[in-house]
């Protein structure tokens, strides 16, 4: 279904793979320079496109609800999207050796198994968020669908993302942000286990034996 909303989600997904293929590109000052711009110009660049990536990530619920275009189609797009984005990241990371391993597979294993188990809820009719959420017990709905819990996390991802691009700079590098930019990726790591574990806990009470 093409509506502005989930043009906007699809618009974002794109925008943050052209924004993720520049990074190689600040590791190779020969091939910049052919470009005609300086490692430091590419990386800033990045991190500002980055930031307007995380910005557009509230954008098309935003005008899903204002122009009425919420939709079950919408709202699994934009999953899809912040699940696309999200791994793009972490691969793209540690490929340029960034971020260890372990980060983008522990975000691809959680992400493929609570999706899955989100997906079983949605069949019967439940969701991952609001009134009829998929979670029962007081910590599983504080830990996942709490506004506080899903906001908090999405700031944590956001930071570490621009703080990982920003701390390969020339003017940052050799400050401590470096080692806030891991900390924060750990920190996101830490809270993507704590909220997808209570997931897959309460939803085996959805399969019938």
């Amino acid at each position: 279904m093409v509506n502005v909303a989930n043009i906007i989600t699809v618009s974002r997904v794109v925008l943050a793979l052209l924004t993720l293929a520049l990074l190689p590109m600040a590791g190779n000052p020969s091939a910049a320079n052919t470009a005609g711009f300086s490692s430091e110009n590419i990386l800033w660049t990045a991190f500002g496109l980055t930031v307007l990536v995380i910005w557009a990530d509230g954008l098309d619920g935003f005008f899903a609800r204002k122009l009425n275009q919420c939709t079950k189609f919408g709202a699994i797009l934009d999953i899809a999207g912040d699940r696309c984005v999200e791994m793009a990241y972490w691969i793209v990371f540690c490929a340029l050796g960034w971020v260890p391993l372990f980060v983008p597979l522990l975000y691809l294993v959680r992400g493929t198994f609570v999706d899955a188990m989100r997906s079983h809820a949605s069949e019967q009719g439940l969701t991952a968020f609001g009134a009829k959420t998929m979670m029962q017990s007081p910590l599983g709905k504080f830990l996942v669908a709490s506004n506080f819990s899903r906001f908090t996390y999405a700031v944590v991802k956001a930071l570490a993302f621009c703080l990982v691009i920003a701390a390969h700079t020339a003017a940052l590098d050799k400050t401590a942000l470096p080692t806030v930019a891991l900390y924060l990726v750990y920190f996101s790591c830490f809270f993507c286990v704590a909220r997808g574990l209570p997931v897959l806990i309460e939803g085996q009470s959805l399969f019938k034996v």
